[in-house]
């Protein structure tokens, strides 16, 4: 019986966090606005309107490959990528291909092909008018700084690639490079299927793959690989070689559907784009930009363990976002004068869900002081305590002798009074008990 084995490549967009479009002034905080607010005759696409690059965005671009370990070429340049659809109002797209940004990187044993940038689509919205299906257009989002992540088809199962998209989100939220919100489409998936006969071939990838386009959550991804997955193999079984195509997934149906026929790299017509330069950089430059990587979660991870005592579990937890990862170690640095140990500190984060916009690292601090004032008082302590109790109080050891059993409660009120409401109630009362039987 024939063995088959899924092979999957991830393509995934990002809307980088700038604070203007990608080649023009416009505002880039444009989502949920009125649609078509947030536009110029650049990003509309006018005749005669000509492409000024947004830095910032290149130097984010450059930052995201080297946290993803790429080869950073020194010279670079955009491309036109030719194609007529509604939401490209020049009827191209000024992206990169033979020479992007980054190249030939690696995100634990996942290889990264290519990460470049592109200028973001229109967006469509299908819609009611006049009681006839009609799409409308909203050229807000046109022009918005878009970084591609592009993957080696490294990926066995939507199991592996889920995985891997957690931890490439969290790292690009750690840099600050996106907020990668998939509600809001500032992180959109894509995933490329194909299905090999493992006893067949010498490993080569098979002729074909198929493109699932504009998956907007993990899930969605996961449960569209595993549809498109059992639908080529079952398509194998019968002798038939599945269609290079590209297709999206129907929610409603839990399947996938037919959108076009996959394009080739020809059928683009890439060229460089005219209106903007290459772009050259010095060692000098990429040093500098090197400079801004921070500390990134795996290595937080390592370092929380090692420094503070944590187990992997606890930091594990605290570094999931670097809000929280850089709270604990506030709080951390604060507890050092009150001997509050890191351990207790990211138990009570852990554990209490603290509210880390509400409650400051200092305010967190002074609740855990104040509660080690009021530990409850155990053991030898409470023992020396109640014999003190019994000492002091002999006429009501005396009732208690006599059969009055209220006395008893007498007794663990003087002794409550004593330790302040710190004495642990089942325990003084096993101890008075034990106490007041030897009594003669």
């Amino acid at each position: 019986m024939a063995s088959y084995q899924t092979i999957i490549g991830l393509e995934i967009h990002v809307e980088l966090k700038t604070r203007s479009k990608m080649f023009c002034a416009c505002s880039a905080d444009c989502f949920a606005h009125e649609p078509n607010t947030h536009v110029c005759p650049v990003c509309l696409g006018l005749p005669g309107a000509l492409p000024v690059i947004n830095k910032k965005a290149v130097e984010k671009t450059i930052l995201a490959g080297l946290a993803l370990n790429c080869q950073i070429p020194l010279f670079s340049k955009f491309d036109r990528k030719n194609y007529f659809y509604p939401d490209l109002p020049k009827g191209y797209q000024i992206s990169q291909y033979d020479l992007p940004f980054c190249l030939k990187g690696n995100l634990e044993k996942i290889r990264i092909r290519r990460v470049h940038l592109e200028e973001d689509t229109a967006k469509l919205i299908h819609v009611a008018v006049d009681n006839k299906e009609s799409t409308l257009i909203d050229f807000n989002r046109s022009g918005m700084p878009l970084m591609e992540i592009v993957t080696e088809p490294d990926f066995k199962s939507s199991q592996e690639a889920k995985k891997f998209l957690k931890k490439l989100q969290q790292i690009l939220r750690y840099l600050d490079l996106s907020d990668c919100d998939m509600e809001k489409g500032s992180m959109r998936l894509e995933a490329n299927v194909s299905v090999g006969n493992v006893g067949k071939g010498n490993g080569a990838l098979p002729n074909y793959k198929v493109e699932i386009k504009n998956l907007n959550s993990f899930r969605f991804l996961e449960k569209a690989v595993d549809y498109e997955t059992k639908r080529q193999i079952e398509l194998l079984k019968k002798g038939k070689q599945p269609d290079q195509e590209t297709r999206g997934w129907n929610e409603t149906k839990q399947e996938t559907y037919l959108q076009r026929r996959k394009e080739e790299a020809e059928d683009y017509r890439y060229f460089p784009e005219p209106d903007l330069p290459p772009i050259r950089w010095s060692q000098k430059e990429l040093l500098m930009i090197k400079k801004q990587l921070l500390e990134l979660p795996r290595e937080k991870r390592s370092r929380f363990s090692k420094d503070y005592q944590l187990t992997d579990y606890q930091s594990q937890i605290l570094i999931q976002t670097k809000a929280k990862a850089d709270y604990f170690e506030k709080a951390v640095k604060a507890g050092k004068k009150s001997k509050i140990e890191p351990k207790e500190i990211a138990n009570v984060i852990i554990n209490k869900k603290v509210n880390l916009e509400k409650i400051l690292p200092d305010e967190l601090i002074q609740t855990l002081v104040k509660a080690k004032t009021k530990m409850v008082i155990k053991g030898k302590k409470l023992e020396e305590i109640v014999n003190q109790i019994l000492e002091e109080n002999k006429k009501a050891v005396e009732d208690y002798q006599k059969g009055k059993v209220n006395a008893v409660e007498f007794l663990v009120g003087q002794i409550s009074r004593e330790t302040k409401g710190r004495a642990d109630p089942n325990q003084t009362r096993k101890i008075l008990l034990e106490k007041l039987k030897k009594v003669k």
